[in-house]
């Protein structure tokens, strides 16, 4: 199959299978009874990310780490200086005060535990274990605490269940859209994977490269219309916690889970190179937001100008 029709094929089937199980599974939760809260806080997080899961342990699986890590690492840099800065040069992101200072310390903490597993050089599944449990003691701990003491954090987290599309009414039905689009995703991670094997191979550049790039924006392609959507929607603060509790899910579940499947080598790329972008990225994430707690159009045009330097380097010394 030509590369370009099996990467196009995959990503499509990457966004629709994101969005049908987003889709499926929030309609079928609330007709279930569950909060809004825990919703928002599990099911649309973890949806998001279904691509980068599926793609990043498919990418292991058959024998491309550099695709597997590019495209966590890659990814999480194109939520910040991309989406991010498209979201707030279309509307400035008001950040809630409680939730960026409880959520920026796991971001910061899960970013120094990504660099300590990147400078070893390779992460083996007890590490991705430690992983996983530390993303469902956070999701705890936010909920417990959002629950007792309800504050902006928690219409946040009822703007992000509120910004998804809703699916057929009742239990069963939505129950399966979800599943479908769990099938439809792993389909598709396979010819997205598949097509940037072959691509990389037919440009002579290392699949690391591809990853950080074509992978990382592909399955980036959810966070960026439900950021763009919620910044149209002067839902901004659904935007910023949508890329913030994503880079977390990032590292936590889909490398955790990922190294579960298959323990994963670290590429030397990114070792020498992108980790650090990463970390400069969430530190001026950190500083532009802590600064007024809003992200102003003149630091989304920041952002944007640093997604174009880092990728055009990439491509030039690919």
């Amino acid at each position: 199959m030509d590369i370009a029709i099996s990467l196009a094929i995959g990503l499509v089937m990457l966004v629709i299978g994101g969005d049908l199980l987003v889709r499926g599974s929030v309609t079928a939760a609330k007709s279930m009874g569950v909060s809004p809260l825990l919703i928002g806080l599990t099911l649309v997080g973890f949806g998001t990310s279904t691509p980068e899961l599926v793609t990043s342990v498919t990418a292991a699986m058959e024998g491309s780490p550099g695709i597997a890590v590019g495209n966590v690492v890659g990814s999480n840099i194109a939520n910040v200086l991309l989406i991010l800065g498209a979201s707030a040069v279309i509307y400035p992101l008001v950040i809630d005060p409680k939730g960026f200072k409880r959520d920026i310390i796991v971001l910061i903490l899960s970013s120094f535990a990504l660099l300590a597993v990147v400078l070893v050089g390779f992460m083996p599944a007890w590490v991705g274990i430690l992983f996983i449990l530390s993303l469902f003691g956070y999701v705890y701990f936010v909920y417990r605490q959002e629950k007792q003491h309800p504050d902006e954090a928690a219409v946040v987290l009822e703007h992000r269940v509120e910004d998804v599309p809703k699916g057929p009414k009742g239990i069963l039905l939505p129950l399966a859209l979800a599943v479908g689009g769990i099938a439809i995703t792993i389909f598709g991670a396979r010819f997205f994977v598949n097509g940037a094997v072959d691509l990389a191979k037919g440009f002579g550049v290392s699949d690391t490269i591809i990853g950080l790039t074509v992978v990382a924006v592909g399955t980036s392609m959810p966070e960026l219309v439900t950021s763009i959507t919620a910044a149209f929607r002067k839902h901004a603060d659904v935007a910023y916690g949508n890329i913030v509790g994503s880079n977390i899910f990032n590292v936590l579940f889909v490398l955790g889970a990922t190294s579960l499947v298959k323990p994963i080598e670290i590429p030397k790329q990114i070792i020498q190179f992108d980790i650090w972008v990463l970390l400069a990225t969430t530190a001026l994430l950190v500083f532009f937001a802590r600064s007024g707690l809003k992200l102003m159009r003149w630091e989304g045009f920041v952002f944007l100008a640093g997604f174009v330097a880092y990728t055009s380097f990439l491509i030039s010394i690919a």
